[in-house]
């Protein structure tokens, strides 16, 4: 999770929403560390679960990644949750929930539908202080 915390700050030093993740096999080895790119990409699918799923999936060549970990900072949206869903990933950890726009624990609680092929474990709360506190620190910069 030090690892993901580290890409929300530097997103955030891009002037993006500081969310960051990373993916890891079962190994533990890192496949992919990637923090947003909506603003820099003008792109809404640019958020950091997305581009590290993309990054794993294109250099193993597999659109599933069943051995694998993602970490990150913020409980991730419907659309990132659905991405893992079909991704087959093993494990989701997250730090900060979140009950705005969260989609596993909080709203459409994608994992939970029966529409759901994959549901990963889940682990949230890894690292939710530090994580919240970011995201808290970049929102009140910007007010």
């Amino acid at each position: 999770m030090n690892l993901a915390l580290e890409e929300a700050r530097t997103a955030a030093a891009r002037g993006e929403v500081p969310i960051g993740a990373v993916l890891v096999d079962g190994d533990g080895n890192v496949l992919a560390q990637a923090g947003n790119r909506s603003e820099e990409r003008s792109d809404p699918t640019a958020h950091a679960e997305m581009e590290v799923i993309r990054q794993a999936c294109a250099a193993r060549g597999e659109q599933r990644l069943p051995d694998c970990a993602l970490y990150v900072t913020l409980e991730p949206c419907p659309m990132c949750a659905t991405a893992i869903s079909f991704a087959r990933l093993a494990r989701l950890y997250y730090g900060a929930a979140d009950s705005k726009g969260g989609g596993v624990e909080h709203g459409p609680r994608i994992f939970h539908q029966p529409t759901c092929h994959h549901r990963p474990e889940l682990y949230p709360g890894i690292g939710e202080d530090a994580a919240a506190t970011l995201l808290r620190d970049f929102f009140q910069e910007r007010r």
